[in-house]
């Protein structure tokens, strides 16, 4: 009997090693990854004074503010930054429709003054990268968790332009 209950204790062992092992590898993987990412979020920037700025462009120039929430330390963050800015299209489609920010949250910087004035961190509830919607007054209009924007392993493009199509300021 102790023999068995020593096997079992070994195959255990080894299984958790190889598990262990699987996970340091795709730790080690994704800080490579995001080393060749921008970091497009400013870790210690005043989001609350950055969007009052941004709602008097968004007023001037009738557009809606599209924020990511997320931080530098989000590799899907950086992921879903690094495919609009490769897609001129996405790109193209935000830059004609939105003033876009990309607002930080870390735990050096949680941007709480903003947040209060929209019922918290939305981040806190649905995960990270999220987006948030702002009409050109600053009254939040959407709240968008990405995961629905993903296809296969990464973000799909028809997904992205529908969602951005639908909380554009119509003429």
């Amino acid at each position: 009997m102790k023999k068995v209950y020593l096997i079992c204790l070994l195959v255990s062992a080894i299984g958790f090693s190889q598990t262990a092992e699987e996970t340091a590898e795709k730790k080690r993987k994704v800080e490579a990854e995001k080393a060749t990412l921008a970091k497009p979020y400013r870790e210690m920037e005043d989001a609350d004074a950055k969007v009052k700025e941004l709602i008097a462009l968004a007023e001037s120039e009738n557009k809606n503010i599209i924020i990511q929430v997320g931080g530098n330390w989000c590799i899907w963050c950086l992921r879903l930054n690094d495919f609009i800015q490769k897609s001129d299209e996405l790109k193209g489609l935000i830059d004609k429709n939105y003033v876009f920010y990309h607002l930080n949250w870390s735990p050096k910087n949680k941007n709480e003054k903003f947040f209060s004035q929209y019922g918290g961190n939305p981040g806190d509830k649905v995960g990270y990268p999220v987006f948030m919607i702002l009409d050109q007054k600053g009254k939040l209009i959407h709240i968008q968790e990405t995961g629905a924007l993903e296809e296969g392993k990464g973000y799909g493009s028809e997904k992205i332009k529908a969602f951005l199509d639908t909380w554009k300021v119509k003429a």
